[in-house]
């Protein structure tokens, strides 16, 4: 019950905003218009827990949300706005959200490709089903252990001070839920390659690539950013960009 408690009030305290990011890539209406139903948004983070992310992943993407779009059945806001995303929230656990809850955030939009409708509504039948499921409280101490003390670690080891976790399966944090909705699909986010000879005896040197899953604790936000998977979408270019028509102050 202590320990509960404590992390219950830790969440709080991490999850408290620290900076305020004035980087825009894009409106938030070419945004809206953008975006497709399994894209990942991967955003920059203004809260206590996002420095610490930022820092052992050494990314600027300290949080990632998946967008379902208005079609999913997400339900509505008391304002009638569809709730369009789904997140794991370090207080709330696994909750939807409308699209203006990251209306001032830095994002970057990561696409799959390829998904048709019958994955769309796997990936959202797999979503709802994690309703409610709490943010991995040992987590929250991990991180704000790393918050207190930088710790001496090279920079290219940081990311693996996150794979720590209880390991209980009703508890996650925002990248493995997402990175296990993908893999469900048997989606490539950044997975172990094995190369093995392609025994084809007209070819003594050719290979052949035998794909092998992560363990979903592995993933962070960074990595739908750097999988050579995902199409990153920017708005901004999507609508007919033209940039002789920008209007420049001399």
């Amino acid at each position: 019950m202590f320990l509960n408690w404590l992390a219950k009030h830790l969440a709080a305290y991490l999850s408290k905003q620290v900076s305020q990011n004035s980087v825009r890539t894009s409106t938030y209406e070419a945004l809206e218009k953008t975006l497709k139903p399994g894209d990942v948004l991967l955003i920059d983070g203004e809260t206590r827990i996002s420095v610490a992310i930022k820092y052992l992943t050494q990314s600027t993407w300290s949080h990632a949300v998946l967008y379902l779009g208005p079609e999913a059945g997400l339900g509505t806001t008391p304002d009638g706005e569809p709730y369009t995303l789904i997140e794991a929230d370090l207080e709330f656990g696994i909750r939807t959200l409308p699209l203006s809850f990251y209306r001032h955030s830095h994002m970057r939009i990561c696409r799959p490709v390829g998904l048709n409708d019958n994955d769309i509504r796997l990936l959202t039948d797999y979503s709802l089903s994690r309703l409610g499921n709490q943010y991995d409280l040992k987590n929250v101490f991990d991180l704000a252990r790393y918050l207190i003390q930088t710790p001496p670690v090279p920079s290219r080891h940081r990311h693996k001070l996150l794979t720590f976790g209880s390991g209980d399966p009703t508890r996650t944090i925002c990248s493995t839920f997402i990175a296990e909705g993908f893999q469900r699909l048997r989606y490539p986010i950044l997975p172990t390659v094995q190369t093995l000879p392609s025994n084809d005896p007209h070819c003594a040197n050719c290979i052949r690539e035998h794909f092998r899953i992560r363990q979903t604790s592995l993933f962070t936000p960074r990595d739908f950013d750097a999988s050579p998977y995902f199409k990153i979408v920017k708005p901004t270019l999507e609508g007919n960009f033209d940039f002789r028509a920008l209007d420049w102050t001399d």
